[in-house]
C-alpha cells in the first residue's frame, strides 16, 4: 500500500506557473502507475496527466497538452505536475492517484486508480 500526500498548490494569475509535488511513502512506489485529477466545482473529476511506473510513457488530457508536464522521481518516491500559462479553467482541485493493476500504461479513468492523495487547490484569477 502507497500513501500520497500532495503539496504545491495555491493561488496564482492566469499566465502563471506552479508546480504541483505529491510524496509518496513506502517502498513498492516504483512499481505504480501514477496520475494527476482534478475537479472542478460541479463537475466530474478529470484526467489530467498520468505516467508508466518507469517515467517512459506519459499522456495528457487534450485541455493541458503542451502547458503541463508530469514527471516522476522513483529514487526519492515523488511525482510532479508543472503546469504553465494556467487560465482560469484551470482552476480546480488536484489529486494525484496511483495505479497498481496496470502500471505499464497510463490509465485515464478514476476507477483505474487504487490510491489517492488528499487533493489541494489550485486557483487560477483572471
Amino acid at each position: 500500500q502507497v500513501r500520497l500526500v500532495e503539496s504545491g498548490g495555491g493561488l496564482v494569475q492566469a499566465g502563471g506557473s506552479l508546480r504541483r509535488s505529491c510524496a509518496a511513502s513506502g517502498r513498492t512506489f516504483r512499481y505504480y502507475g501514477m496520475g494527476w485529477f482534478r475537479q472542478a466545482p460541479g463537475k466530474e473529476r478529470e484526467f489530467v496527466a498520468g505516467i508508466t511506473k518507469s517515467g517512459g510513457t506519459t499522456s495528457y488530457a487534450d485541455s493541458v497538452k503542451g502547458r503541463f508536464t508530469i514527471s516522476r522521481d522513483n529514487n526519492n518516491a515523488m511525482v510532479y505536475l508543472q503546469m504553465n500559462s494556467l487560465n482560469p479553467e484551470d482552476t480546480a482541485v488536484y489529486y494525484c492517484a496511483g495505479n497498481q493493476e496496470l502500471p505499464y500504461m497510463v490509465v485515464r479513468t478514476t476507477s483505474g486508480y487504487d490510491y489517492w492523495g488528499q487533493g489541494t487547490q489550485v486557483t487560477v484569477s483572471s
